[in-house]
């Protein structure tokens, strides 16, 4: 028998989407324990759960999900292809509306085009900056952004991390959609206008290496490339020629619900689950819920708001942080900021994963 994090893993298969499966009646536990409420599934039913993955990552309504299985189970070689050649000639017709809607959009940008360059992207920079700045300081804004770079091939624009020059500051930007890390830092030598650049990834990294100790840096970023020295060795590379969206605005957020966040006892509970999505439950503090509590109601009988998030992620924003941190909280569909109490140059935004879902 596996418990429902052991099947998540081996299936593919969220922890919470497990529990859904379960509500829904697609996919019972063969067993649950009547006092912990923990879920137990029979060794025969993986197959069910990776086919049952596999029909949902191609977009299948549940309804025909239901039948799928049922006839599979039962041996059915004649309405199992019907309902996957049913399905796939909807997602056609469904292609070719989307494609139709973003010709439409396409043609509506490019009329709107000047007017809306400045306000939704971060444009690439037309002359180059020159910076000075601590090794020990740009090190340590990496270090804050590094983790929310996405790794999506299909989203090569979020591939790296953002360097924008505004007079005296540095900003760095990541973000893969889920979340978004931002960290300044001050720099001198550039008094121009605002400029900025994507650095590819491995370009990232590689500049991160040479930042061993805390002498100065020299950063100069231009239109087709970015180069770092540092004594005596240098290390260049061309930026990522898409523009990154304008951070300003999606960091534009109203003052939320401040509380103080006990890192250590944190980490330890979000390192105890065992699923993609976990419960954290909002009072005068931050608790994680456990399995039970996180279907039934915050954990240990406190009341508070409660909000999903992917304990990964959680964790990652977490790294480096000292013995606290300051969460602040605006509501359950909005993202949750994560602030270093004596640093609020550098933090970083947590999408909330739908409880309901």
């Amino acid at each position: 028998m596996r418990s429902i994090g052991e099947m998540g893993r081996a299936s593919g298969l969220g922890v919470s989407a497990l529990r859904f499966y379960d509500r829904a009646g697609v996919l019972v536990p063969a067993r649950v324990d009547p006092a912990t409420g923990y879920r137990w599934y029979a060794p025969e039913q993986l197959d069910e759960a990776r086919l049952l993955a596999r029909l949902r990552q191609a977009g299948m309504p549940l309804v025909d999900v239901r039948l799928v299985l049922a006839g599979w189970s039962a041996g059915d070689t004649g309405v199992v292809p019907r309902l996957l050649d049913g399905h796939l000639r909807r997602l056609e017709r469904e292609l070719a509306d989307a494609r139709g809607a973003l010709s439409a959009v396409r043609a509506r940008l490019g009329a709107e085009e000047p007017s809306m360059n400045t306000a939704t992207t971060t444009a690439a920079t037309t002359a180059a900056a020159r910076l000075t700045l601590p090794a020990a300081d740009l090190a340590a804004a990496l270090d804050a952004v590094r983790f929310a770079v996405s790794a999506d091939p299909e989203l090569p624009v979020l591939a790296g991390v953002l360097f924008d020059v505004d007079g005296a500051d540095l900003h760095l930007v990541a973000t893969d959609r889920f979340r978004m890390a931002v960290a300044r830092t001050a720099a001198t030598g550039h008094d121009g206008d605002r400029a900025a650049a994507t650095v590819p990834t491995p370009l990232v990294d590689a500049m991160r290496a040479l930042l061993a100790d805390d002498a100065p840096v020299r950063l100069t970023i231009g239109a087709d490339g970015v180069e770092l020295e540092t004594q005596g060795r240098r290390v260049a590379g061309q930026v990522v020629g898409e523009e990154f969206p304008d951070h300003r605005r999606l960091t534009r957020l109203p003052e939320g619900r401040r509380l103080t966040v006990d890192v250590p006892a944190l980490r330890r509970a979000l390192h105890a689950q065992d699923g993609d999505v976990c419960v954290l439950v909002l009072t005068d503090t931050v608790e994680v819920a456990d399995d039970r509590a996180a279907a039934s109601g915050p954990a240990g009988g406190s009341t508070g708001d409660r909000v999903g998030v992917n304990p990964g992620y959680l964790l990652d924003a977490l790294a480096g942080a000292g013995e606290e941190m300051v969460l602040e909280y605006l509501g359950p569909k909005a993202p949750l900021v994560l602030v270093h109490p004596d640093v609020e140059d550098v933090f970083s935004l947590l999408m909330p994963v739908a409880l309901d879902a």
